[in-house]
């Protein structure tokens, strides 16, 4: 050991000055034999609103153990969580994505305040894990992330359930083609335990990426939460951070280029949340590394889709963990040359040496991962299309879909709300284009996720036939004829401000290409009679979000 373990903490530990630190910290348990170890925070996530974080507490207990038998002494403190599936379609989901840079302030500032000289993030909900990577990355001292784990999938009349079906019942309730016994079965039903949504939504989809980064540790993102192979995990994970304090491996040693590129294939080839291409774009402005919205769509024309995953497919996460989980995957496109082996993870190992026992192809007798010559589609789902309605760009989500593009008249609303209203009031036809605009980024302030209207949307039968662009961004559970994250917003006079109802706009995903059919000359007269509406929100967390975030495009984040 070239080091002593507590090289960060000693500055609170070591010295004469130093009796009334250490006098506090004989208070919460410490002994004299305890000042020369690490201390590891272990930032827990643990909530009881809702189901994804209420599995958290045993978990971080089980790290604290783990941690004390590895030598170190373990520091557990928490931080926020924002329930995305309670809080959608209303006013508090515009706390979601502010709550991604209130976790990494909160686990920067726990963190280094205590000089702690590690830290290990058990986190379950969707933005619990970005937030965590960008604290660990901002920070950059030897951290490692624990997913919560998955929930496992519900069931009513022998249909297996996730939330996304509860949401999707609304649509279907509300038009007539569901009953009332099937409605009231499917919200009693849809999520029988703790943990994460079910499908390759957003908490899948990142833990899944942490997994492939190299930050977590392997088969880890896809477990159940309430299976004891998690906490198993978890204990694993602790000595994993106890050895990279040792050698002194940084998140910043593991979260390279060709890391981020590992991710965005597994995204990509797994059919994960539009979400991911927003939290990537901020977890490398966190490590410093140069990625640009055009990179998904470079790997996206690489990576195909190889697992037919919800919302627009048939499994969930425990289906794929069954299968081999996300180093099953990771094989197939590394026998394939499409994953860098040589990328150093939390393991000590290599990912090439961390998959040598993996299969290059997947085991038969399953349906979930597709062999690779055999893909659910031969090109990624995530595809970036641009026009003079996107000068830098929307992401759409194109997997499930019969047909990728569509015309039709702009229908415009300034809110979610107006939105949703009109879809339940059947005021919507087949072949309308929805715009849904000032609910970007500053706008909204806090880019919404419109799981609420786009689910409704798909209960009353318009999946293909209404498409729906909007500046705020979609739920991992969201697919259809949807484009999200359109930017430049509409708070900043981006195009989408200008559309006026009945404008034909075009989204086609076969030429990546998102237009209004609006002369230049036109688009000119309205941007210059467009004044910015009044700010939401000027004061608090939303207020003080609006003033400091960026663009989606570079991630939506705040200190740059």
């Amino acid at each position: 050991m070239n080091s002593p373990l507590n090289r960060r903490s000693k500055t609170i530990t070591e010295g004469i000055s130093r009796s009334p630190n250490r006098a506090m910290l004989r208070a919460v348990g410490f002994t004299d034999a305890d000042f020369n170890k690490a201390i590891v925070g272990v930032a827990s996530g643990h909530s009881t609103m809702n189901p994804c974080n209420a599995g958290i507490g045993p978990l971080a207990a089980r790290a604290e153990g783990a941690l004390k038998a590895a030598g170190a002494m373990p520091q557990t403190f928490g931080f926020p969580t924002v329930t995305d599936g309670i809080a959608m379609g209303t006013e508090g989901m515009k706390y979601s994505l502010v709550s991604r840079e209130v976790i990494a302030d909160a686990i920067e500032t726990a963190t280094q305040s205590q000089f702690m000289d590690g830290v290990l993030v058990v986190g379950g909900c969707d933005k619990n894990m970005p937030g965590a990577m960008m604290a660990m990355l901002r920070m950059n001292i030897p951290a490692i992330f624990c997913y919560g784990g998955t929930i496992k999938p519900g069931e009513w009349k022998g249909v297996p359930l996730t939330i996304v079906s509860s949401f999707e019942a609304v649509g279907a309730y509300s038009a007539g083609t569901m009953s009332k016994e099937d409605y009231d079965g499917i919200e009693r039903n849809a999520c029988p335990s703790y943990g994460s949504c079910g499908g390759m939504y957003t908490a899948n989809t990142m833990s899944a990426a942490i997994e492939a980064m190299g930050m977590s540790m392997p088969s880890s993102s896809t477990m159940a939460n309430p299976d004891p192979e998690k906490a198993d995990s978890v204990a694993a994970s602790s000595e994993a951070l106890v050895n990279a304090i040792k050698s002194d491996l940084k998140p910043r040693d593991i979260v390279t280029r060709k890391a981020l590129e590992n991710a965005i294939a597994i995204i990509m080839a797994t059919g994960g949340s539009t979400n991911a291409v927003l939290h990537l774009m901020a977890i490398a402005s966190a490590a410093d590394v140069p990625l640009t919205i055009d990179d998904f769509e470079i790997i996206r024309k690489k990576v195909p889709v190889l697992c037919d995953m919800k919302p627009s497919g048939r499994f969930v996460a425990v289906d794929l963990h069954r299968a081999g989980g996300i180093p099953q995957v990771m094989k197939v496109l590394l026998a394939n040359g499409l994953l860098h082996g040589d990328c150093i993870t939390m393991t000590g190992r290599t990912v090439a040496e961390n998959l040598e026992h993996i299969p290059e192809v997947p085991p038969t007798g399953q349906e979930v991962i597709r062999p690779f010559d055999q893909p659910l589609y031969a090109q990624g789902h995530l595809a970036i299309l641009k026009g003079n309605l996107a000068g830098e760009g929307g992401v759409a989500k194109i997997t499930g879909l019969k047909k990728r593009s569509i015309t039709g008249p702009a229908r415009v609303f300034n809110s979610e709300d107006e939105t949703m209203a009109a879809i339940m009031a059947d005021q919507i036809r087949h072949g309308d284009i929805i715009v849904i605009r000032y609910e970007g980024p500053k706008g909204g302030p806090g880019m919404r996720e419109m799981l609420s209207p786009t689910s409704a949307l798909i209960g009353k039968g318009f999946t293909d036939s209404v498409g729906l662009i909007t500046d705020g961004r979609f739920s991992g559970g969201t697919w259809g004829m949807v484009v999200g994250h359109v930017a430049p917003e509409a708070y900043v006079g981006g195009t989408i401000a200008l559309i006026e109802e009945g404008d034909l706009i075009t989204i086609d995903a076969d030429h990546l290409l998102l237009q209004v059919d609006v002369s230049d000359e036109e688009l000119a007269q309205r941007r210059a009679a467009w004044r910015p509406p009044a700010p939401r929100y000027t004061r608090g967390v939303l207020g003080k979000y609006a003033k400091l975030v960026g663009t989606a495009s570079r991630g939506a984040v705040t200190d740059t």
